[in-house]
């Protein structure tokens, strides 16, 4: 008797996927074993490589050795006759890099502004005499809504205060 045998693994063919889930699932699943080929490569051969890979989605993902910093710019200043493939590389390298650091540029200057707004209400809340004592500000200086929320505060206070001697009345009676 022969053993029987399956069909085995399907052949996959080369070519776009129509539907957007199963792209970008299979992107995610075969992207690590891109930079893991790439990683055996350069320690096998020796190899210095870099790879650049940008998703379905739009994000970019790298891989290098020994970096893809150094690689891109040992590509850069090659003394090689730039063919059109090789200045469209460039130029794609070049504005990948300019876009990168002016998308982290705008990034750290928003949280720079925000940090700054935050110190300087914290400046006019400590000028006010205002920060986790209410009752330290001046009365005067004071808005209704202010007043009130104080108000309320200071009724909260004496509510907690009456109970607390209560407590403490009934604990020394009963002793």
């Amino acid at each position: 008797m022969t053993p029987k045998k399956g069909n085995g693994r399907p052949k996959i063919k080369m070519e776009k996927m129509e539907n957007e889930s199963n792209l970008y699932v299979t992107f995610a699943k075969r992207r690590p074993t891109l930079f893991q080929k790439a990683s055996e490569l350069s320690i096998l051969c020796g190899a210095e490589i870099a790879i650049i890979v940008f998703s379905p989605t739009g994000k970019l993902y790298s891989f290098g050795h020994p970096s893809v910093e150094m690689i891109g710019d040992r590509f850069l200043t090659q003394t090689l006759q730039p063919s059109s493939s090789n200045s469209q590389l460039v130029e794609a390298y070049r504005n990948t890099n300019i876009y990168e650091l002016s998308r982290q540029l705008t990034y750290v200057l928003t949280q720079l502004e925000v940090e700054k707004n935050k110190s300087e209400e914290l400046t006019n809340i400590s000028k006010q005499g205002i920060g986790n004592h209410p009752w330290e500000a001046p009365i005067e200086s004071l808005v209704s809504q202010e007043l009130e929320q104080l108000k309320l505060a200071m009724e909260w206070l004496k509510t907690k205060l009456r109970n607390r001697r209560r407590g403490l009345w009934q604990l020394t009676n009963c002793l």
